[in-house]
């Protein structure tokens, strides 16, 4: 005879497994059943991995028609049926990205995923229903094969960025950063030369420091310099008006303890004194008097209009996003004195812009006060040509009124017209270039000026805007100014976009 509490044991044993036994059969139903469709098509899966693989690609295009990605069929023995191909090589591949076996996908080739990989036919007749068909689509791009291939002439043997835009719809024409990566090996099927390309372009540096995976107009910021007087400039108009006619204060260097914080002095780049208003200050870009305008109009201020520019957000660009693409104005909680906001003021210190950015400024300027979302996707079109989906315009930011964005163009024309202008001399009268160049001065760990950022943002013709530019040159030698560097590349720009027929789509 058992004994009550063998017995009351045995039922708990008992109880136990069949808890056990019901676990096992919920888990493999929802293994089976409720998540099945989820892990059969993980990225990390296998199977899904393969059959991937084992499709073609969708093409990716310029708006003329140019293929920058394709898909071709594998030599015989491969371990997927295509290889992905990107004949273009460096001149886009910052913008297409790659389709990597081991590392995922980056660029077009990430964000618009969806389309290029190939998927069921849409259902449109009762054919369709009765059969099942795969097919891809292609993207099309905004960006143009002359205006590329001219930024990739203009910045060879030297670090830096372009970026063209059309400020009435945000279309980026041309983004082109050196140095550049050639997508081709990080697609390889061959896994060494697949993780040597991934080295090569993530982790060895070039002579200045510069990784060309990640050295992208859109995601690699800089002190922008003078260029960021536009917003200052903008700041007064728009938060201060008191101080858009006042005259400051004149300065070959402002002295140590003037402002708060303040230990060295405050000096014009390349010596000289200046001072006066807006209008007197900006065509000679004064770094004294602008220094003392950001103080004036102040930190709240200042704040609000750089974030109403983009600053401190990421930018809605179709790519896919990155912390590197948030340019910065008084981020950090070490910017709060005085002589910081005065550095910053003139993009300098606790001010750090990408190309991207600059380009947006100016083309808030050249759209009447608004800053269109950039994009590099034009449509899409399926294996038949017809439209799948289409690119629509839309307002992202309005840091400016109209009537603001016409007195900053005004002053911008000053730049390059004027007699005492900084880009004086530059561009042909014909053109009517508005301008802001920029000199950032770069120190060493020990506090010496070592190098120079050099920019110049315009947009032209400053009556009626056709395209809005940003360049910008790294790690130049501390001779010259902005506009000595970066002039000669944006009338390259200027010129081709000025001189071009309009472009369309091939399709």
């Amino acid at each position: 005879m058992i004994d009550s509490g063998l017995s009351k044991r045995i039922r708990w044993m008992g109880v136990f497994i069949l808890v056990c036994f019901v676990a096992v059969f919920v888990q493999l139903n929802n293994l089976q059943v409720v998540q099945a469709h989820k892990y059969a098509t993980a990225a990390g899966n296998p199977a899904v991995i393969a059959a991937r693989n084992s499709q073609p690609r969708g093409t990716i295009t310029t708006i003329e028609g140019t293929v920058l990605a394709q898909s071709s069929k594998a030599p015989k023995g491969s371990a997927y049926a295509y290889d992905r191909q990107y004949p273009a090589g460096p001149l886009f591949g910052q913008i297409t990205g790659t389709f990597s076996h081991i590392y995922g996908n980056f660029g077009v080739e990430a964000s618009y995923n969806s389309y290029l990989l190939a998927h069921n036919r849409p259902i449109k007749s009762l054919g369709d229903l009765l059969t099942t068909s795969t097919v891809t689509d292609t993207v099309i791009l905004t960006l143009s094969d002359s205006l590329q291939t001219l930024a990739q002439q203009q910045l060879a043997g030297r670090d830096g960025s372009v970026v063209v835009m059309n400020p009435s719809t945000g279309a980026i024409e041309a983004m082109y950063s050196n140095p550049s990566y050639d997508p081709t090996p990080l697609a390889s099927q061959d896994t060494k030369a697949e993780e040597s390309a991934w080295v090569a372009d993530t982790q060895n540096r070039d002579s200045e420091g510069n990784f060309p995976f990640t050295s992208l107009a859109y995601q690699d910021f800089a002190f922008p310099g003078s260029t960021f007087k536009v917003v200052t400039t903008t700041a007064a108009y728009e938060k201060a008006p008191q101080y858009a006619n006042a005259s400051m204060p004149y300065y070959t260097c402002i002295p140590p303890k003037t402002l708060g914080g303040q230990t060295t002095p405050l000096c014009n780049y390349g010596g000289g004194g200046c001072g006066g208003t807006i209008a007197e200050m900006l065509p000679p870009s004064c770094d004294t008097g602008y220094a003392i305008l950001g103080t004036k109009v102040g930190m709240d201020n200042m704040v609000a209009e750089a974030d109403a520019f983009g600053f401190n957000k990421q930018p809605p660009l179709d790519l896919p996003p990155s912390s590197n693409e948030v340019s910065q104005f008084m981020a950090q909680q070490s910017c709060d004195a005085e002589i910081f906001l005065a550095f910053s003021s003139i993009g300098q210190f606790c001010t750090k812009a990408t190309p991207l950015q600059m380009a947006m400024v100016a083309a808030a300027v050249a759209d009447k006060g608004t800053i269109m979302t950039p994009h590099v996707m034009d449509q899409i079109r399926d294996s038949d040509g017809n439209l799948v989906k289409t690119y629509a315009p839309s307002p992202w930011l309005t840091p400016m009124s109209a009537q603001t964005a016409s007195a900053v163009s005004n002053l911008m024309v000053g730049v390059t017209h004027d007699g005492n202008g900084t880009a004086a001399g530059i561009f042909p009268a014909s053109e009517d270039v508005a301008a802001k160049t920029g000199t950032a001065q770069v120190q060493n760990a020990a506090g010496q000026y070592i190098a120079t950022n050099d920019w110049m943002i315009a947009f032209a013709p400053a009556n009626a805007p056709k395209v809005a530019i940003a360049v910008e040159l790294l790690d130049q030698p501390v001779s010259g100014a902005g506009a000595e560097k970066a002039g000669p590349v944006m009338a390259a720009m200027i010129q081709n976009v000025l001189s071009a027929p309009a472009t369309t789509t091939s399709h």
